[in-house]
């Protein structure tokens, strides 16, 4: 088989392929995958629903091109001989092929190669998914780490056969080769239940090895346990929740492609940062000073920059106000360059009673101007408002709260009181 680098151009009338990629007949192996990933994205039927065959045509070019053997078919015989001698399927089988084993991803990381699934039949591993703890600054910078990775692999002393010696594995008579047994158990009443369990002699492996035939490496078990470092690229302005899909990277079995490994990130608690979808939010407490006079106040950013923050000339801030710092928020779709909203929500702190000095009060009140002064006609009798209940009792009608009122006079004697009801 020939690599990628330095391929000889296949014959002039087998070229369909490489056109429908829109790549060079000579493209490397990684030349084709990125071509195949970026038509994939445009025509898939999720994004573009009228583009269903050319989504099929490009998943069976891609199909053939990516496997080294098929591609070589291909460049000597073309599709003709793909039929004939390699294999292969035509395209709607590839997309019944992509479709039925789950779909691809098009996150980063890892070897990514194109339609997740078993080939030539062959059925896939089990997919394992881990959650992997990421700070918001991990989010908003983006981060490129190593995680160490354990999975079974196919023994390189025997190429995963668990024998080097010729004639060393026999199928099992127990199970004539099909890794299971069928036995009856009876329920009663004259029914019978039909079960099919692992075969207990080879362990449903279908073949036995002789004790002395084995792989000295792997004891005969065909694979071993390896230890692999995956690199996970976190792009900035991803979100909780979201997967990173390593192709292929699960557990090696004979006759048996491997499975997915899936990252998936859990974002922690920040401290003073929030999030909502593209936007950061902050809270912040300042003075009834500051929320009429004005405010100016540094905020320590994710990146480490430090950003000062003011509010415009003669703007009041009134209790619970959000205001927007642009371009400061999270990055979108990876993009450092275009970013959401630092959002701000104010808390204003009002003053202790009796923590304002005379002279100030002079001072409100000359900025305040005309004093407000109420006519009156007439008598009237002067009340001052005390501390009243932190709530107000819901669902009761004016009525029902004079009502009330009067059962509560009745009770108890003496004058009424004078009472201030906000209106």
């Amino acid at each position: 088989m020939r690599s990628g680098r330095g391929r000889a151009a296949p014959a002039e009338s087998h070229t369909k392929l490489y056109e429908i990629l829109e790549v060079s007949p000579t493209a490397t192996p990684q030349e084709i995958t990125k071509a195949y990933r970026k038509m994939a994205m445009k025509f898939h039927p999720d994004k573009n629903p009228d583009a269903g065959d050319k989504f099929k045509e490009i998943s069976f070019a891609y199909e053939i091109l990516n496997d080294a053997e098929k591609r070589e078919i291909y460049d000597k015989y073309g599709e003709e001989g793909l039929r004939e001698g390699g294999g292969g399927m035509d395209h709607d089988d590839i997309f019944s092929h992509i479709f039925g084993m789950g779909g691809f991803p098009f996150g980063r990381g890892g070897p990514r190669g194109g339609p997740s699934g078993g080939r030539g039949g062959k059925k896939k591993g089990k997919d394992k998914a881990f959650g992997y703890p990421v700070t918001l600054e991990d989010l908003y910078k983006g981060k490129q780490t190593k995680l160490p990775h354990n999975r079974m692999v196919l023994c390189s002393g025997c190429s995963g056969k668990g024998t080097n010696k010729a004639g060393g594995a026999t199928k099992c008579t127990n199970c004539e080769g099909t890794g299971t047994q069928t036995s009856l158990r009876h329920m009663g009443f004259g029914m019978v239940q039909q079960l099919h369990e692992k075969c207990r002699n080879c362990e449903g492996e279908g073949e036995v090895i002789r004790a002395k035939d084995r792989c000295k490496s792997c004891s005969g078990n065909k694979i071993k346990d390896e230890t692999k470092m995956l690199d996970i690229y976190i792009d900035p302005g991803m979100k909780h929740g979201q997967k990173i899909t390593f192709n292929g990277e699960g557990d090696q079995h004979p006759d048996i492609v491997p499975g997915d490994i899936i990252i998936v990130l859990q974002v922690e608690k920040h401290d003073v940062f929030t999030r909502e979808g593209n936007d950061l939010i902050i809270n912040k407490k300042i003075s009834l000073i500051e929320a009429l006079a004005g405010v100016q106040f540094l905020v320590d950013h994710l990146d480490g920059r430090q950003i000062l923050v003011s509010s415009a000339k003669g703007e009041v801030i009134k209790p619970g106000d959000i205001k927007a710092v642009e371009h400061e928020g999270m990055p979108i779709d990876g993009n450092i360059f275009n970013k959401g909203r630092l959002l701000i929500k104010f808390d204003v702190e009002f003053p202790a009673n009796g923590s304002i000095p005379a002279s100030s009060i002079a001072a409100l009140e000359t900025a305040r101007g005309k004093p407000n002064v109420v006519k009156t006609t007439g008598e009237v009798e002067k009340a001052t408002m005390t501390t009243g209940p932190e709530t107000l009792k819901g669902g009761a009608r004016r009525g029902e709260a004079y009502e009330e009122d009067e059962e509560e006079d009745d009770e108890e004697e003496g004058p009424r009181g004078v009472s201030c009801q906000q209106q």
